[in-house]
């Protein structure tokens, strides 16, 4: 075994990849399986001896914009784009990775499984892209449950239902400070800052501190207006195949007035639901 890792990998991918599957034309007797070293240099519009080098592990330090063009020339998806930088040791590049609002079916059927646990998925801007019935029940003092922050900054529930606002307004910034890392030319990212900013003094304070922190776990205090208080915490996931999406979900400790006040919302919900129909 070698330890040239960067170019087996990078072997092995062209040898996966036929002319037409890029959009080449294929001339001449192929002696092995997949693109030649110089079409894959093509593709990624760097030097073929560059290329060679880096294959037969001459060349060990190729920059983040290589690696991300050698991504796009072979074809590769976002875990094995992330793989490559990896291999190379450079950290990836957020600005390849394709990022999806859509949420799927698989990932709606399991939020449902958790009746009695508020479950949604977010993207990067905290928009909220699904939820489950219990989800919907807890954010219902809101004229609208769209968009984390805008709830908390703009929208005149936000103040009494996060009962903890300071600390959930600092928490909502550093994140979308995080998301401004990873995507800088976000177009709804820069459209949520500019409103945020222009209705709300205590984001732009808080926006200027520059604060970074990821969503992972922590605890939440509501005051909802059906059942009172609520003490919750959160657990946040990475959803692996709809990169930039995470799942949120909220638990109460099991026996606690919390956790009755929340079997009591999702109650009250089910009840005005059927009454709907």
């Amino acid at each position: 075994m070698t330890d040239n890792h960067l170019g087996e990998f990078l072997r092995a991918r062209r040898a996966r990849l036929r002319p037409q599957d890029v959009g080449m034309a294929s001339y001449g007797v192929r002696r092995v399986a997949g693109l030649r070293r110089e079409e894959v240099a093509v593709l990624a519009g760097v030097n073929a001896d560059y290329y060679t080098r880096l294959e037969q592990g001459r060349e060990r330090h190729p920059s983040a914009q290589v690696l991300d063009a050698l991504g796009r020339a072979l074809r590769l998806d976002p875990h094995a784009h992330a793989h490559l930088h990896q291999l190379a040791g450079v950290a990836p590049s957020n600005r390849f990775t394709h990022t999806t609002d859509r949420v799927g079916p698989a990932l709606r059927l399991l939020m449902d499984g958790y009746p009695g646990a508020p479950a949604f998925v977010i993207n990067r801007t905290l928009d909220i892209l699904a939820r489950n019935a219990l989800a919907e029940a807890l954010h219902s003092p809101f004229e609208r449950a769209d968009n984390l922050a805008r709830m908390t900054f703009l929208d005149p529930a936000g103040r009494q239902f996060h009962t903890r606002w300071s600390h959930t307004a600092q928490a909502t910034v550093s994140h979308l400070r995080r998301a401004a890392g990873l995507d800088p030319d976000n177009p709804r990212l820069r459209e949520l800052v500019r409103a945020l900013g222009e209705h709300s003094a205590d984001f732009t304070r808080l926006w200027d501190t520059h604060a970074v922190r990821g969503k992972t776990q922590d605890s939440k205090h509501f005051l909802h207006p059906d059942v009172g208080p609520l003490t919750l915490t959160y657990q946040a996931f990475d959803v692996c195949d709809a990169p930039g999406q995470q799942l949120v979900i909220y638990q109460a400790e099991p026996g606690s007035p919390s956790a009755q006040a929340l079997n009591l919302l999702g109650s009250l919900h089910a009840t005005s639901h059927q009454d709907a129909l």
